[in-house]
């Protein structure tokens, strides 16, 4: 069941809280709505679910526009992020009361029902715990319980409101996995909202960037962290390190150190430089591809490379964090160590000027 947004505004009061949001979901694909807190993406999951109603725009399944329709007649299933499990049923009550509560022309037989929820207790690995009740569950047990609930009812779309915010992360890790195996199994178009970029990036086929009502960026996970297109993107997917520098004819200056553009800047004065920590290269001597001296302030084994926190000597205050790969000697803490890039980006505040190679220092 494919998913049409279509120019969806929303306010809350006078405050608007979605602007103009566009976005084509296909049948059977995973999407992530990921964004930190206020930028709208829970209320676009909302109207999506019916349980909010858009203040303009259209909402369309598979073709059909549905923007006015009760979210009862939807066929949506809702996963929330505390559960929402009957305290007073079992997990094969919790598990079968959607079915129990559907219309009578169309609801199962009570052994069509019990059926049912067997095999739905059996896929999510908790037959075993079909007569406890949710206080005897731990918190993930508990999500696959209302997630079994959901799919009960066998609903077009699955919609996910941050389904693994409550757990801890050794748990979320292992549903985070189990869902997605589960999604390649059954094939269901589903929609989940989260902040954690990690959950996003692990699950989602596409994921849609969101900040302050408005669509950043939609694309496939290695999309979103190799080509962002914005600074808010660049920012908020993964580990940044930020540098300041200055732009002076057509050199770039960060602190004692100076490089030549490969383009002529129209902008003069302040900029910003991202690189990422596994984009920038590290050598023990200094060379015209690794001018940058630093020194190691902490080190964190993390299985094929190495983590480091480093203070550059004479071109930045603060530390950064640079990759070095598994196959190098094990760096230790005070060794000294010489980086460049050949990924950098430069911002004059929001407006990208051109990707830049810190590769050859001038």
């Amino acid at each position: 069941m494919s998913i049409e947004i279509n120019g969806i505004n929303k306010f809350f009061g006078r405050t608007k809280v979605l602007n103009d949001i566009s976005l084509d979901i296909a049948s059977g694909e995973m999407v992530a709505l990921l964004g930190p807190s206020g930028s709208g993406k829970t209320t676009l999951l909302r109207i999506i679910a019916g349980l909010e109603s858009q203040s303009g725009g259209k909402l369309g399944f598979h073709g059909t526009d549905v923007s006015h329709v009760h979210a009862r007649d939807r066929r949506v299933g809702f996963v929330f992020q505390h559960y929402a499990l009957f305290r007073h049923m079992t997990v094969f009550d919790n598990i079968a009361f959607g079915l129990t509560v559907l219309p009578r022309r169309e609801r199962p037989n009570a052994a069509a029902i019990k059926q049912k929820v067997t095999q739905l207790l059996e896929m999510v690995q908790l037959a075993h715990l079909a007569n406890r009740y949710p206080s005897q569950l731990s918190g993930g047990q508990k999500q696959r319980v209302a997630l079994a609930r959901a799919l009960a009812v066998e609903p077009q779309i699955l919609l996910l409101d941050e389904p693994f915010g409550a757990l801890d992360a050794q748990v979320r890790k292992e549903l985070r996995r189990w869902l997605h195996q589960l999604h390649e199994e059954l094939k269901f178009t589903s929609v989940f909202v989260t902040h954690d970029q990690e959950e996003a990036m692990e699950v989602a086929d596409r994921i849609v960037v969101m900040s302050q009502g408005n669509i950043e960026q939609v694309g496939s996970p290695e999309e979103i962290v190799r080509e962002p297109a914005s600074r808010f993107v660049l920012e908020f997917m993964g580990e940044v390190n930020r540098l300041s520098g200055e732009i002076r004819g057509s050199q770039l200056f960060v602190g004692a150190h100076q490089w030549p553009l490969s383009f002529q800047p129209m902008h003069q004065g302040r900029v910003d430089l991202f690189l990422r920590p596994w984009e920038m290269e590290v050598g023990t001597e200094s060379s015209d591809r690794c001018p940058l001296p630093v020194q190691v302030l902490e080190v964190s084994p993390r299985g094929h490379f190495w983590q480091m926190t480093v203070q550059p000597i004479g071109w930045h205050q603060e530390p950064i964090s640079v990759v070095l790969p598994d196959g190098n000697e094990p760096p230790v803490r005070g060794g000294r160590y010489y980086v460049g890039s050949l990924n950098a980006r430069l911002y004059a505040g929001d407006q990208l000027l051109q990707p830049v190679a810190l590769a050859k220092s001038a």
